[in-house]
Order: structure tokens, then sequence, then C-alpha cells
């Protein structure tokens, strides 16, 4: 079934273009089916377009899909309209109290910041256990899922001395997951960062699992089977063109910046980039759903519960 998005969205133009079927307002309310509740707390400075790469990826599923727009109380977004963040968002505040099947936290431009000194870091730290009892299973992806390594086990981010720039070949370690269902033994993937996550600073017994790696960029995907919670810290949602607003942007600002690796073909940006990870970025998120409709509760109000005594133990 397709996804369900509010009818004015500016994503949903896009997404009607290329096909991703899309469900009417109208026509949701009247299915008797208790649609996947997935919350998008979105820290990207441009919303429209993590909107509109997120949307695009679980509007694939059969399965219908409610998104949450969610954003943090605490910052004010300069790069986003304030009409459409009042007309799509939710603050964390109002939505607080509502359980999800599925959270996503993306990345922020903000890597090479020390997490306390994030302005809404106190505000994402109450988030982040909040997911724990009012989520079934969360996303994490690039600095949200460094934030949240941190914020759950204590995985320090180090400091690159230069950016991951590009699309890099990636190992699939556990092809036994069902996150990693149908996934090629190798494979492309998008990534943009100035820190990383070293598997030197995972403990053993933080139930962690290592999913993906890349020879170049070392770790990509961690799962952890309690809140079902996956990590990645690559960009698999990006367009084929973000790479190369990201470094024409960069360049123009007189910013030192490398040409993405392997992306623009024969490394000449006057030419068209090739996407090589978009289908396995629509297998993961597949599997990501999948994973979520077999396992979680069909009353909303039973996710997470126990899960909080659980966290107190461990």
């Amino acid at each position: 079934m397709p996804i369900r998005i509010p009818d004015t969205l500016p994503a949903r133009e896009i997404l009607v273009k290329e096909g991703v079927q899309i469900m009417d307002e109208s026509v949701a309310v009247r299915q008797d089916i208790r649609p996947l509740q997935i919350g998008l707390l979105n820290l990207m400075p441009n919303k429209i377009e993590t909107e509109t790469q997120i949307a695009r990826l679980i509007g694939s599923t059969p399965l219908q899909i409610e998104l949450s727009l969610i954003r943090v109380g605490t910052h004010q977004a300069r790069n986003t309209a304030e009409d459409h963040l009042i007309s799509f968002y939710s603050t964390w505040e109002e939505v607080k109290d509502r359980k999800f099947d599925g959270f996503i936290i993306t990345g922020a431009p903000i890597e090479t910041l020390p997490f306390e000194d994030v302005t809404y870091w106190p505000e994402l730290q109450q988030i982040l256990d909040w997911t724990t009892t009012n989520v079934h299973s969360s996303f994490f992806i690039c600095w949200g899922a460094m934030a949240a390594a941190h914020h759950f086990h204590g995985v320090p981010k180090q400091e690159l001395a230069h950016k991951a720039f590009g699309v890099y070949r990636h190992r699939n370690l556990q092809p036994s997951s069902p996150y990693l269902a149908g996934f090629s033994d190798d494979f492309s993937i998008s990534v943009s960062r100035w820190t990383e996550v070293r598997r030197s600073d995972i403990d053993e017994r933080s139930g962690l699992k290592i999913l993906m790696e890349s020879d170049e960029t070392g770790l990509c995907l961690l799962a952890e089977d309690f809140a079902n919670r996956l990590y990645i810290f690559n960009h698999i949602e990006y367009d084929h063109g973000t790479l190369a607003t990201e470094y024409f942007r960069d360049r123009a600002a007189g910013k030192s910046i490398q040409i993405p690796a392997n992306y623009f073909p024969g490394d000449d940006p006057e030419r068209k980039p090739i996407n090589r990870w978009r289908s396995h970025a629509f297998l993961l998120f597949n599997n990501w759903i999948n994973q979520m409709y077999q396992t979680t509760a069909y009353d909303l109000s039973e996710i997470g519960n126990g899960r909080e005594r659980q966290s107190r133990a461990a």
C-alpha cells in the first residue's frame, strides 16, 4: 500500500512524478487497517529535501504507512520557511505522549562539535530515552547514529583528518540478519562526514552488532536487539545529486573540499554522477519496515512496555 503524507506537503508532487504511490488522507481514513506509525525527527537544514528522500524510501513498501514530521523545539531552523514548519511539523513536546512503530532520527551538519555543545543536546537526550519506551524500532542516521551510540553506550566519535566524502564499497558482514536480506556481498554507499565511529571503541558487551563495514571508511551499519535499534553512519538515503550539491556549495564558499570519490564519471564535476546505492537503500528500508511490521504490537499502547525496567537493570 502507499505512503500517507499530508496532501499539500511539497515532497508529494516530486514523489508522484517518480511513481511512488501516495494515499490521499481522505482515502486512508476509510480503510479498516492500522497503518504503521513512523516518526521522522528531521535535524537536517534542508528539511524539504530530507523529507522527500525518506518518504521515497518508506513509500516503496506494500504496507500502509503514516509519516509524522517532527522537529526539536529548542532550536530555531534557519534554512526552512517557518510556514512550512508550522504547516507540516510537530515539536517533540507535542508528540511525546504518542507511540510509534518506527522512528527515524537524521543526521545534522554539526559533526565536529562536542555533543554537549549542541544547543539542543539536552532535548535530544530526552528524545533518545523516550524512544526506548515509546518506539518499537528506531533508525538513527549519520550524526543521529553517532549521537545515539554515544548516548546509549558511551561510544565516542573521532574526528577525521580529511572528510570521508564519496561513494565507497561496503561489505555485508551478517548475511543472516533480517535487515540485510537480499543484500549483495559487497555494495556501494554514499558517504559524507567529518567524523567516524571506530570498531575498537565498541564494547563487546554493548549488544551492538556490526552489519556493514568499508575498508576505506570504516563502520557503516550497527544493529541492537534491545529496542530494535539500527545505527547507520553513512547517507544511504541520499539522492544521486546530493553529494554534488554539497561539493559545489563548499567550493563556492571557498572551503577546502575534495571531489567526492568514485562519484563523478572520470572525476569530472561537469559530468552527471551515477547513483550506485539506490537499490540497496530501498532494500534496507524495506527490510527495516518488514521486520518492524512482523514484530510490533497491534495495540500501539503496548509498544515499549517493560523496556524502561530492562534499561535500568542493564
